[in-house]
């Protein structure tokens, strides 16, 4: 029989960043599934939703690798028979450059990991999310336009595109399908866009996690 945790949250991208705050704001009330590549950064993460008195399942494996994504929602499945909540958090920044100078390796990882992943994830993740209130929720973040944000703009609008159509298509029978947008935070990502900037005006990761999930109610 499969084992029944009081909930239960699927984090890609959890290692860091706004992935990990959400993690552990979640921790109390959900038994977390981590995936990231940062085995590190995933043990980190593991003692402070321990310390909270939380428990994880870490999942250090690349979202670009299909049979690894594929393996670990059977493994879900088959120990869980489900998810509540699926966060999809995993990101990457590449270089910002004018379009006329965008390197064909930074645009083929660039899509690989924010738009093609999604792609693939999306069709192994939608059976798990079977259960009542169910929730898939995408990080919006528009830079559509800007003059040297190409690449990651377009990786983003085509990631968010697909969890629009997905929001549209399930609208009446479920799972729930949520895009926001967070505020600017202090991540790795934002420093390698901004890294001049204040990071004291910035929202705190924690903060922006308990937004996020206090609108989701």
């Amino acid at each position: 029989m499969a084992d029944q945790p009081q909930r239960l949250a699927l984090i890609t991208g959890a290692s860091r960043g706004l992935g990990a705050a959400l993690a552990e704001a979640l921790a109390p009330s959900h038994h977390i599934v981590a995936v990231a590549r940062t085995t590190g950064g995933l043990e980190e993460l593991d003692d402070r939703i321990q310390a909270k008195g939380g428990s994880a399942t870490l999942a250090p494996m690349d979202v670009t690798n299909p049979d690894a994504m594929a393996h670990l929602c059977r493994q879900i499945f088959d120990r869980w028979g489900g998810l509540d909540l699926w966060l999809h958090a995993a990101i990457h920044a590449p270089p910002l450059t004018p379009a006329d100078h965008v390197d064909g390796r930074d645009w083929d990882k660039t899509m690989a990991i924010n738009a093609t992943a999604t792609a693939r994830l999306i069709p192994l993740v939608a059976p798990l999310l079977s259960r009542a209130g169910a929730t898939a929720v995408f990080f919006d973040d528009p830079h559509a336009g800007e003059k040297f944000f190409g690449a990651y703009a377009a990786s983003k609008a085509a990631q968010i595109a697909l969890a629009r159509a997905w929001a549209a298509e399930t609208a009446r029978t479920g799972p729930r399908i949520v895009v926001t947008t967070p505020p600017p935070m202090p991540t790795a990502t934002r420093a390698r866009f901004f890294p001049g900037e204040d990071r004291g005006a910035l929202t705190d990761t924690r903060t922006a996690a308990a937004e996020v999930l206090a609108a989701l109610g």
